[in-house]
């Protein structure tokens, strides 16, 4: 019988998943279990929502938990978010004894699925406390930053540090965000999944189709950045750089694509901003979609000219891994876990304000050899570090050095 991982082996070739297999084989029966704030927004839970299957695909048993919480939990914790990026946030007491009281709770709720894991995965700032709650717990527990740690606001990281301190081991993307911790530290950047809804090949038709719904006229050049409606996303920045190319390329779109996340209650403001920025502006498109709207944003960046996701900080940018494997040529704010992506001049430009934005959008309008050749390169560059099958075989490494570490030979056949 066909696996699903089995289903990947046209696009990364067989040997890429008899590793995967070959890996697994000694961690099968295990019992893993992921937490996380939210089951839909954001990267995190795009990733796990493929990366959960596929491992039980693999023989470990894999789970995912949600923990809850109240408005004063989810503003603290998007302050806590903001503060690991850079931000001098100043939390109220009360809404850090919100976050510890709702995660005392959460690990009431999660105690028996957590208690024997093998291997638990904690992800972000938001349910960290728990391992202070599940005492004598059995397995390794691992905190999976995905933020930009590059210069976390020191009072916010050293108050979070004393919990994450108590794991077995933590995750960041990219070395510059990675702290000084007291057990092993793994750089595991993210990635895409090639097979998702939001990353399939569409037929011209379905891309038109969602063009003509949206009102973009598939004849003049479209700029496309889909991101949550997020601060650090700069969507007025994007604006600011679509309204300065615009002068000179008047047939220039643009579309602002996004949604929010539960655990973001800022989303809704930004949102308001973004069209307030906009105006009456008929040719910019702000776009609200849904949780589940992945082959709507599919269309729109394979319809894009060009892909910008113009961030100020950024912890990866899986949006610009789907631009890039889309063949489109990206535009990135110089920031974070973009950088690892859009190697300069080759796979994309890197910029650092909204003038630069609009002078590389500029270029590659008017230079459309250069813009199919990063397209390619980019897309290359995507299928050989940044599929969910690599993401996967570095987890899978670091569960066996986890389990294993203490013996000096593992059998993988």
């Amino acid at each position: 019988m066909s696996r699903q991982i089995d289903q990947y082996t046209p696009i990364t070739g067989p040997d890429v998943i008899e590793q995967l297999h070959q890996l697994a084989k000694p961690l099968k029966g295990l019992r893993v279990v992921h937490v996380n704030a939210t089951k839909h927004g954001g990267g995190v839970a795009e990733i796990l929502h493929k990366m959960i299957p596929l491992m039980n695909d693999l023989g470990i048993e894999t789970e995912w938990e949600v923990i809850h919480g109240n408005p004063d939990f989810y503003s603290c914790t998007k302050m806590f978010h903001n503060a690991m990026q850079g931000s001098q946030m100043q939390i109220p007491e009360r809404l850090f004894k919100a976050y510890e009281h709702t995660n005392r709770e959460n690990a009431e709720s999660l105690k028996k699925s957590l208690y024997d894991a093998d291997i638990v995965f904690i992800h972000d700032p938001q349910p960290a406390p728990l391992i202070s709650s599940i005492e004598d717990h059995k397995g390794k527990w691992v905190w999976r930053c995905h933020i930009d740690a590059n210069k976390p606001f020191r009072p916010v990281w050293k108050y979070l540090r004393n919990y994450v301190s108590q794991y077995d081991a933590s995750v960041f993307s990219l070395s510059a965000f990675a702290q000084p911790l007291p057990h092993p530290v793994y750089l595991i950047p993210p990635s895409i999944d090639p097979l998702n809804e939001k990353n399939v090949p569409l037929a011209r038709s379905e891309c038109m189709a969602v063009l003509d719904e949206f009102n973009i006229d598939p004849e003049r050049p479209l700029l496309v950045q889909v991101s949550r409606f997020d601060r650090f996303k700069d969507p007025i920045g994007v604006i600011q750089a679509y309204r300065q190319t615009k002068q000179f390329i008047p047939t220039l779109q643009l579309v602002l694509a996004g949604g929010g996340a539960s655990d973001d209650p800022e989303g809704e403001l930004v949102l308001a901003e973004v069209k307030a920025a906009a105006a009456d502006d008929v040719d910019i498109h702000v776009l609200q979609l849904p949780d589940d709207s992945h082959r709507k944003i599919n269309a729109l960046q394979c319809a894009a000219t060009i892909i910008i996701q113009k961030s100020i900080r950024e912890g990866f940018g899986l949006t610009v891994t789907e631009g890039m494997w889309k063949q489109k040529p990206v535009i990135g704010g110089n920031t974070g876990g973009i950088r690892l992506q859009v190697i300069n001049h080759h796979t994309g430009f890197l910029v650092n304000s909204p003038a630069g934005a609009a002078l590389r959008i500029r270029y590659l309008l008017r230079n459309h050899d250069k813009a199919f050749e990063m397209g390619i390169k980019g897309k290359e560059y995507v299928r050989e570090n940044f599929l969910i099958t690599r993401h996967i075989r570095e987890y899978l490494t670091m569960m066996l050095s986890l389990i294993y570490g203490t013996k000096h030979r593992i059998d993988l056949k």
